[in-house]
């Protein structure tokens, strides 16, 4: 089994941000996948559109055989998840031969840990209230800021 490495991304994967924002929306039904197109929306696009260029962009890779397995990155933005100025939206995505693995976990604890690190006051994101990763995210010490439609605002304290 190859290890898996925790570490910043590389200026020549950021294009991977694109597929992996596509891997980060939750479709629950395999047989009615939304187009690829969907990450040219401007709701999404700003997730990772000139990635690296704002103050207070930060994104980890899990590498495994020296193949990017997945990413978290988050920026400051009024987004899905914006729960106040200041906060930074965190988005995380594996491909999907990595999930179910614990990457996603030591991947995340990294990320808390980095923003941590960065002085942030508190991170969060947006879940589908049924998608299974919200479990991990409330493991993880995020908790529900606010509801609505079946998603939910989260937020997790660094401080």
């Amino acid at each position: 089994m190859n290890r898996t490495t925790i570490r910043p991304i590389r200026v020549s994967e950021l294009p991977l941000l694109e597929d992996l924002l596509y891997e980060a929306i939750w479709q629950p039904d395999p047989t009615r996948l939304l187009p690829r197109e969907v990450i040219r929306l401007p709701a999404l696009r700003c997730y990772v559109e000139a990635f690296g260029s704002r103050d207070g962009d930060c994104c980890l890779v899990a590498e495994i055989g020296g193949q990017v397995a997945g990413a978290a990155w988050s920026r400051c933005l009024h987004g899905f998840g914006w729960v106040g100025e200041g906060i930074p939206e965190l988005a995380v995505a594996l491909f999907s031969p990595y999930r179910g693995r614990g990457i996603g976990t030591r991947l995340l604890q990294a990320m808390l840990n980095e923003l941590r690190r960065r002085g942030f006051a508190g991170v969060s994101l947006s879940v589908q209230r049924d998608n299974p990763a919200a479990r991990l995210y409330v493991r993880l010490g995020f908790r529900v800021f606010e509801e609505r439609d079946g998603e939910w605002v989260m937020r997790c304290e660094l401080r």
